[in-house]
């Protein structure tokens, strides 16, 4: 697992520096996967999510990560990966179980985590437009089309919304409790 900080996510290939690694990844996705479950009001294995949120992505340690343009050109060979990596270890059964609920997309757990692991790109892309680069501006069609084709949950699209209009440094500069507005500047 600790691979996986070292495998960084294609993007550099298109000119945008500074996207997460794939360990980084993880946990963007982890998080917004927990914030997804929460809206959703339903009822969902939230010790399921987080496992699944952890397991998504694991065989890029082996096969590397594949963008939208080589994805055309590469096989993955996932399941193999999946199966080399946990063979023999204390969760190999359980975390198999969960990877291939995952793949298959027909839990709402599943489907959870999958909205989690697109809105993670959108997200990037809204720090990168706000860092300045194109990238997000070119690419907007395209997340359109998976807002309205590929994205299971109303909460997911919800965010998705909700992403677009986002400034990156809302969180601090807009923050009650920072210096500027609540904090020793403002006595």
């Amino acid at each position: 697992m600790g691979a996986l900080r070292l495998i960084p996510r294609q993007w550099s290939r298109f000119h945008t520096p500074g996207f997460a690694n794939v360990t980084e990844h993880h946990y963007h996705v982890l998080w917004l996967a927990l914030v997804i479950a929460a809206r959703e009001g339903k009822l969902v294995d939230t010790a399921k999510i987080i496992k699944m949120a952890v397991v998504h992505d694991i065989t890029e340690s082996r096969t590397g990560d594949v963008d939208h343009m080589s994805r055309q050109y590469n096989d993955r060979y996932e399941e193999e990966a999946i199966n080399n990596m946990l063979a023999g270890t204390s969760i190999e059964k359980e975390f198999l179980e969960i990877w291939h609920e995952y793949e298959k997309r027909e839990s709402l757990e599943a489907k959870i985590v999958k909205d989690a692991d697109n809105l993670d790109v959108d997200m990037e892309l809204r720090e990168q437009g706000n860092n300045g680069s194109k990238i997000e501006k070119a690419l907007q069609p395209g997340r359109r089309r998976v807002r309205e084709a590929k994205l299971y949950t109303d909460t997911a699209r919800e965010l998705f919304d909700a992403i677009q209009k986002a400034d990156p440094h809302d969180w601090h500069m807009k923050s009650p409790h920072n210096r500027l507005n609540g904090g020793d500047w403002k006595k």
